[in-house]
């Protein structure tokens, strides 16, 4: 459950920037199901994706005041330092066991810094942290579009996220996911498997927990801004794809990765009532 207070303290309504990108392209057959990436997608990022705004907190006047609420008598410095520090090192360890694309448990990583045995003391700081690095707010039509897609079968979400990020969902559509139509083996988050997008390995639990529904890939619509993170990996198992152009904080065409070259989604929507059209 989310903690109201900090919620209330932090979150703070925000607009998308506009593009300049226009909607695009078609999609054959009929789709199935909808899977959608979360930062820039269903939720406005104002860092553009969860973590990447990490370095830019040094400058913020927040973290100070956080860290006095929290009792934690360290310099934002010292504090900034040992946290990126744990970071590295849990990635160094998961990429010496194979994981070209790792991602932390980010309440381990706190819990490890903060040398703190109460879990939900460390969770409460993760969250307060996480909201100054990065405001979110939902993106504008998004809980008409998931009131729409409820109604319309298999909906589901795979995403880089930590544990806030479905209570984070959750508090903005005002109810559970799986109340709100998303199928609960379809809610596939990188912190639980240690391992990130653009890896192939959350689409392909996707691919074979739909294949238990009998909904090939062919059937599925997969929505997410970035080409490299999204489009490109739903792609590889054969999803359908829409490249989401909404904001320009978090679009992420990645024209000079060599990783995406050749790379076209299926559609570029604009905006999220767009994907109606498709259900």
């Amino acid at each position: 459950m989310l903690n109201k207070l900090l919620a209330e303290k932090y979150i703070r309504p925000l607009e998308p920037l506009p593009t300049g990108l226009q909607p695009s392209g078609s999609i054959d057959g009929v789709v199935r199901c909808l899977i959608f990436d979360i930062y820039g997608t269903l939720l406005i990022s104002g860092s553009g994706d969860v973590g990447t705004s990490m370095q830019a907190i040094r400058s913020d006047s927040r973290l100070r005041p956080l860290l006095l609420e929290f009792g934690i008598h360290r310099s934002p410095a010292r504090l900034l330092e040992d946290f990126f520090s744990a970071i590295d090192q849990r990635h160094a360890q998961l990429k010496a066991s194979g994981t070209q694309y790792p991602e932390v448990k980010i309440d381990h990583i706190w819990t490890k810094v903060l040398d703190w045995p109460d879990r939900r003391s460390v969770r409460r700081f993760a969250l307060a942290f996480e909201l100054i690095a990065n405001p979110i707010y939902p993106m504008p039509g998004l809980k008409r579009l998931i009131g729409k897609c409820r109604k319309n079968g298999n909906m589901g979400i795979i995403s880089n996220a930590q544990f806030y990020t479905p209570l984070l969902v959750e508090w903005f559509l005002g109810a559970a996911l799986e109340q709100m139509g998303f199928q609960k083996d379809l809610l596939i988050f990188s912190y639980t498997s240690e391992c990130a997008k653009p890896s192939e390995y959350l689409f392909q639990l996707a691919k074979k927990r739909l294949e238990r529904r009998a909904v090939s890939p062919a059937d599925v619509l997969y929505v997410g801004n970035d080409m490299l993170n999204d489009i490109m990996p739903a792609k590889k198992i054969g999803f359908k794809t829409a490249l989401f152009a909404g904001d320009r904080r978090s679009l992420r065409l990645r024209e000079n990765d060599e990783r995406c070259r050749g790379v076209i989604p299926d559609i570029v929507i604009t905006t999220l009532s767009q994907l109606m059209a498709y259900l």
